[in-house]
Order: C-alpha cells, then sequence, then structure tokens
C-alpha cells in the first residue's frame, strides 16, 4: 500500500479535534478508546458533508439527491469490503454495530441451522455480546454450551479446545481480540482447527481492526462482525461480513422496506444480498462516515501506528509497574494496547473519579466480561486503552496521578461499617472543604477508616442493584420508632457518601425523613456533578431505598 501521508504521532493527533478539549479544567487524556475512538476531522466533515449536500433516502428514490445519497452508500460497502480483502461487497452487511451483527447470525442462521443438543463453544473472555445471544439461542432450540477456558497465563487453552472439538460442536463464537485483557488469539489457527471439526466459526473483531489491518480470506472464519465506532468512525454503524453459501441459506430476521422483491397478502418473497438483511433505512451517513474513517487509515502507515502503540503501552507498563499495590491482569503471548490492572487497597470506581478528576478518561468495571472476572476472582479491573494518537507523556501522567492517590490515602483497607455515630470530625472535614480535590481527599478517608458491615449483614436481600460498586443497605427502626440504619459499599466514595446520608437521616422519625430532601445534602456539597452518570444512578437507587423504606417501614 502506498501511504500519502507520513507516520506523525504528532500530526495524527491534530487530525482529531476533540483531543483538544479540557476536562474538569484539566487537558485531557484520553485512554479509554477500548469502549469508544475518536473521531477524525474527516469523518466528521464527511458526515457534515452528507447532510448539507446530498441528504435523502437511498435505493427507492427516483431524484438526483437519492442517486447521489444511493451512491455514496454503495461506495461505502465497497470501500470497506475492498479494505477487508472482501471480493464480494453484497457479502458485507451493514448493522447498527459488532451485537447487532452477532444477533443477526444468532437469531437467522442460528435458529435455523441448530437443534436440540447441539452444542456451542463459546471463550471464557468473550464479551457478553458474543455471549448473551447465544444463550438466547440455546434457550429457544435447546442446544448446549460449553466454554473454551483460558491458561493461566491469559493464552487460551489450546489443549482444552481440542479437546472440545472433539464433541463435534455445530458453531465456535471467538473473540479476535479480548476486550478486558487484550490479549490477541490465534484466529487463523483457531478457525482452521474449528472448520476441520466441522463447525462454523464466528469471530468477534470489534477491538482487532482499530489496531491492525486484516483480509477476511485468510482468517478462514465464517462469519465476522466489527463496529464502526471503536473504528474511528460514527456510533451506530457496523457490519457482519459472511460467507456467501451461509448467508443465502439465512432467512431475514427483521422484516420492511427495503428487505423485500414483492410484497402481497398471500406472501412475500426477498431481496437478494445484502438488502434483505437490511430492513429499513439504514444508517446512511454512518456508512459514509466509517468508509472516511477506512479511507483515513488507509492513507497512514499503519504498521507505524501498531508500533507506536505498543511503545505507548510498553512505557504505560514501565511507569506504573513501580506503583505500590499495581497489578496487571494476565494477557497472554500477544496482546494490542491495552493495559488492565489493579490497585491493591482501591476500588476500581474510586480510582477511575480520582483520574476523572485530572482530565484522565479510563475504563472502570467488568467491562462487559462477567465470566472472565468471576473466572479470575474479580469484580472489575481497570482498563487504560491506547490508539495512536495518544503520547508518552501522557502514560507518564497516568502513572503519576496514580501514585499521588496511593499517596494520599493510608494503607488500611478496612471497609466501611456505616452508623449514626460516624466520626463527626472526618464529616466536618468534608462540609469545610474549599475544593473539590480535598473534599474527594476527605470522602476517601471517611470510606476507608470505618469498620466495616458484618458478612451476616452483606446479604442479598440487602443488595441495592443499579450501582456499578456493590451496596448494602440495611434499613431499621430503633426502639423509638425512629430510623437506626446500617450500609456498606465496596467503592470508598460510595461509603463516605452513604455516611454522609445516614448521618443526615438516622435519628428522624420516617416522617421527618419523607420531609427531608436527601438530595440537597449532596448538592450542598456540589457531589453529584462531580459523579459519572452511572455513579450517580447508584446513589439514586440508594436515595430511593431509603425513602421507600420510610414510606412502609413495616413492608
Amino acid at each position: 500500500m502506498i501511504h500519502s501521508r507520513p507516520s506523525d504521532p504528532v500530526r495524527w493527533r491534530r487530525d482529531f479535534p476533540l483531543l483538544s478539549q479540557r476536562v474538569h479544567g484539566q487537558p485531557l487524556i484520553y485512554l479509554d478508546n477500548a469502549a469508544t475512538t475518536q473521531k477524525p476531522r474527516v469523518v466528521i466533515e464527511a458526515i457534515s458533508r452528507f447532510y448539507k449536500t446530498s441528504n435523502a433516502n437511498v435505493h427507492r428514490g427516483s431524484h438526483a439527491l437519492s442517486a447521489q445519497a444511493t451512491t455514496a452508500f454503495e461506495q461505502a460497502r465497497t470501500t470497506l469490503a475492498n479494505w477487508l480483502g472482501i471480493d464480494d461487497p453484497a457479502c458485507l452487511i451493514w448493522t447498527r454495530g459488532t451485537t447487532e451483527a452477532i444477533n443477526l447470525v444468532a437469531q437467522s442462521w442460528g435458529r435455523n441451522q441448530l437443534r436440540a443438543d447441539d452444542l456451542i463453544l463459546l471463550q471464557q473472555s468473550s464479551h457478553h455480546a458474543n455471549i448473551v445471544p447465544w444463550q438466547m439461542l440455546a434457550e429457544t432450540v435447546g442446544a448446549r454450551i460449553e466454554v473454551i477456558p483460558l491458561q493461566p497465563d491469559g493464552d487460551l487453552d489450546l489443549d482444552a479446545y481440542r479437546l472440545l472439538l472433539q464433541k463435534q460442536p455445530k458453531l465456535i463464537a471467538l473473540s479476535h481480540v479480548s476486550n478486558a485483557l487484550g490479549t490477541r488469539y490465534p484466529i487463523e489457527q483457531l478457525c482452521r482447527l474449528g472448520r476441520d471439526a466441522g463447525a462454523v466459526t464466528l469471530v468477534d473483531g470489534a477491538q482487532a481492526l482499530p489496531h491492525f489491518d486484516i483480509d477476511l480470506t485468510r482468517l478462514g472464519c465464517d462469519f465476522y462482525a466489527f463496529s464502526g465506532h471503536k473504528l474511528f468512525g460514527p456510533s451506530g454503524i457496523g457490519a457482519l461480513w459472511g460467507r456467501r453459501e451461509l448467508l443465502e441459506q439465512m432467512p431475514p430476521w427483521q422484516g420492511g422496506g427495503e428487505m423485500i422483491r414483492d410484497v402481497s397478502f398471500s406472501g412475500t418473497t426477498y431481496a437478494d444480498l445484502p438488502f434483505r438483511f437490511e430492513a429499513g433505512t439504514p444508517n446512511i451517513e454512518g456508512a459514509i462516515g466509517l468508509a472516511a474513517a477506512i479511507e483515513y487509515l488507509q492513507q497512514q502507515d499503519r504498521t507505524a501506528m501498531e508500533r507506536h502503540e505498543q511503545t505507548l503501552l510498553q512505557h504505560a507498563r514501565d511507569c506504573c509497574s513501580q506503583l505500590k499495590g499495581f497489578r496487571e491482569l494476565p494477557f497472554g503471548s500477544d496482546r494490542v494496547s491495552l493495559l488492565s490492572f489493579e490497585l491493591e487497597g482501591f476500588h476500581q470506581q474510586d480510582v477511575a473519579h480520582w483520574l476523572d478528576r485530572h482530565g484522565i478518561a479510563i475504563r472502570a468495571g467488568h467491562h462487559c466480561a462477567m465470566p472472565l472476572m468471576r473466572s479470575l476472582g474479580l469484580p472489575g479491573s481497570l482498563r487504560a486503552s491506547f490508539a495512536f494518537y495518544n503520547r508518552l507523556d501522557e502514560a507518564e501522567q497516568l502513572a503519576s496521578c496514580l501514585d499521588q492517590l496511593i499517596q494520599s490515602q493510608t494503607t488500611s483497607t478496612t471497609v466501611a461499617f456505616i452508623e449514626q455515630k460516624t466520626s463527626q470530625n472526618l464529616i466536618k472535614r468534608v462540609y469545610s472543604a474549599t475544593d473539590w480535590n480535598a473534599r474527594y481527599q476527605a470522602l476517601m478517608h471517611i470510606g476507608q477508616s470505618l469498620p466495616g458491615l458484618p458478612d451476616a449483614l452483606k446479604q442479598d436481600c440487602y443488595r441495592l442493584h443499579g450501582c456499578e460498586s456493590r451496596v448494602w443497605l440495611v434499613p431499621a427502626l430503633d426502639d423509638t420508632g425512629r430510623l437506626a440504619c446500617q450500609a456498606d459499599a465496596d467503592a470508598r466514595i460510595l461509603r463516605a457518601l452513604l455516611a454522609l446520608l445516614l448521618d443526615r437521616i438516622n435519628g428522624l422519625t420516617p416522617a421527618e425523613l419523607l420531609s427531608t430532601d436527601l438530595g440537597a445534602v449532596l448538592d450542598q456539597l456540589d457531589i453529584r456533578r462531580h459523579l459519572s452518570p452511572s455513579r450517580g444512578n447508584g446513589v439514586a437507587a440508594i436515595i430511593q431505598a431509603i425513602e421507600a423504606f420510610a414510606r412502609d417501614p413495616r413492608g
């Protein structure tokens, strides 16, 4: 491939307008690329240009604008097909993303081909999008599911895989790259072994294509799914590639306009590929924007981009490995530029919140890979994922900010048991703090300093759902009919917020509580503005649970 522009990380970064933004008054350091990537200016301009000059529906119009939109839309399909090494663009189906693509295969191919007791193999490290659709299908048709395990080092267990293949699975759903660990799996080998065993293979490529080019004619899979928003393109667009012989056997999974050849009340005949799987008005601007992203990548030196990303990853590892309590999750023998780790003594949500306040965006939680996290004995991890537009000093800033957090806290990891007699001195520190960083440190100190809730009370009946962290609320009244609630959370900042709320409400009658605006307690501290949407939802769930108990204490 001839590259029309020289490789230059500084120039790459200038192509992405959002990266010049500031967050919480700090320069943005965006390390959440595995969740979604930023968009180059050419993608933004392509979408804007479509709306300004060519906006019309495709395929069925008889006017010039429709013809213009149709040409651009179908050219986008050809652009992606050529990039992926596909000779037949009609085998590339537009979807909303990887999730819809996998569901399409499950509901169309799977319902049509799988029967009771047929075996489906799934990877232990798969994203939920490559697990749940198959579970739903298995429940419907009576198929069985078995799991391809990982080795302790994070690599896929090839010996176990070969043994499972002896059971003659009908479908094998694989991940090209783990979104939680960054592990790059030997897809060509896995697909070849699967094909030799007579299985159909589907590959989730969402985390692969942002980092390296592929040639689908060489991979040997039967279906390949990916998303545009992880590929420097727009949200709400993605694609499924499938072998023509399989796609032609598959019935449509959605009905409507565009996917038909003829409709009458006595029956319907369906359109040819790819349109039989593209019911309704498609995401025209999304396809055009994704094609612009691919054209942008084709103008770059992708080998240089990947090399820069690996340098970023190694530099981040070198910097962070010096930190007390830093531990990487197992990642196998080959991986993309993704660093998944723990910080001993800190809940991942607390760390992510601290980093966010310093302008650093990373991901915390189970990363839609709960079976994997359970196999590792973890509730979740911290994930810093790098793209070619990130800089070495950003990796250094990540490590520096983590070190500041470690230094600001003591080594105690006691879980908070929150009751009425919470130390008033700690609470006063929160209310007297003059800026958010000081307030955050005071909250973290509260969340760390209090004794733990007894295990006997950490029951599911007391667990509050809707929070990223685990939260327990034990509502109770004392002998005088006043509130005497207890609560706990495994994230320090939520423990502290619970401490503030319970300090305010314990000792009140239920009627007095219902006349109290609990949200105002947090508003007084300007806390909710600094919480992530998911953390804010968790706090709202806590308040709702307290108020529900006050309305019906005996219920």
